[in-house]
């Protein structure tokens, strides 16, 4: 079965426009075209523009969502597997944010008192200690865990407190930022305060451990929830912008 351009920005939500690009740029070219000239998409092409889509809203570039989609290792079903656990986790996180919602509401009408634990319901912090827990199963015993174990040992509240408040400008900028390259000067200068506040408040980070962890903030789906809470694809582009910024330094010790 074939289906005209027309017929697939109507199925996929995807402007004609949009798939006039996609074609231009060799990311989805139809399967054929009708002796009037009308592009004709196959299933299998449908089946494409899905994992475009996909992408996309992970925060890839359109580069890069080629390069994934041309590699004899893309695996289609590993990666609708990967979509659908990121998937479960934002339904869960929206699920509690609308609760949320409607205590609020309901606090506001003067009906059930809402605490003050259950007005940050969906917000994740919770997940701290989790993902503590994670580290330390990760890192446990190495000196970059102990390094970090004997700085934070110390901190008070307040210290705390401009770790988070550091952490949500950094996370924020980079949010506004999705549209752009994350080689781009402005996300490798919001980066560059990730990486410095790493060094400072926790431990030495060297440039491969640097993308050791922009790849778990991926592959990790607790870390992609909340990273992608400021907004979605946010993890995969911050990955991105990582591995650039650590390919930067290693360039930079080598000269």
């Amino acid at each position: 079965m074939t289906y005209t351009v027309k017929q697939v920005a109507r199925l996929s939500g995807v402007t004609v426009r949009t798939l006039h690009h996609y074609d231009a740029v060799g990311l989805l070219r139809p399967a054929a075209i009708s002796s009037a000239g009308y592009r004709l998409y196959s299933d299998a092409d449908l089946e494409r523009l899905q994992q475009v889509l996909f992408f996309r809203e992970l925060g890839f570039s359109l580069r890069d969502i080629a390069r994934v989609l041309s590699s004899p290792d893309f695996d289609r079903k590993e990666a609708l597997a990967m979509h659908r656990r990121l998937l479960v986790e934002k339904r869960k996180r929206l699920g509690a944010l609308i609760r949320s919602v409607d205590r609020s509401i309901a606090t506001m009408d003067g009906g059930e008192e809402m605490t003050s634990n259950a007005m940050f319901d969906g917000f994740d912090e919770s997940k701290l200690r989790e993902y503590r827990e994670e580290a330390r199963r990760r890192w446990g015993g190495t000196p970059a865990w102990e390094e970090s174990e004997r700085r934070t040992s110390g901190y008070t509240k307040q210290d705390w407190q401009d770790i988070q408040t550091e952490s949500d400008e950094i996370n924020r900028g980079l949010a506004a930022l999705m549209e752009r390259d994350p080689a781009g000067p402005e996300a490798q200068e919001l980066v560059g305060r990730w990486y410095k506040l790493i060094n400072y408040r926790f431990y030495e980070c060297s440039p491969e451990v640097f993308r050791g962890l922009a790849d778990m903030y991926v592959e990790d789906a607790r870390f992609t929830t909340h990273y992608d809470r400021w907004r979605l694809g946010l993890a995969a582009f911050l990955r991105q912008a990582m591995h650039v910024y650590a390919d930067g330094l290693e360039k930079s010790s080598a000269r």
